[in-house]
């Protein structure tokens, strides 16, 4: 069994990639599900990083409904 990475200590330009990597996808897809986005874009990124995909694609869904509603996210984050 391996222990899970640590995301955080990762490079910004992994995490850039990744980022954009999950933007790409949800705007390809919509109505997509977090599994078909993992199936999709898991095998370009370290096996352990799944948890890292599904928190990127939550906060990307957060964000565009704040854009596109006006709803105040309660995250702390005005952008």
């Amino acid at each position: 069994m391996t222990a899970a990475g640590r995301w955080r200590d990762e490079n910004a330009e992994e995490l850039d990639r990744l980022r954009a990597a999950v933007r790409e996808w949800r705007e390809a897809n919509p109505d997509g599900h977090p599994d078909e986005m993992v199936a999709a874009l898991g095998g370009q990124f370290r096996p352990d990083w799944e948890p890292v995909l599904r928190s990127v694609l939550f906060r990307i869904d957060l964000r565009d409904t704040h854009v596109t509603t006006g709803v105040t996210i309660i995250t702390g984050e005005d952008r």
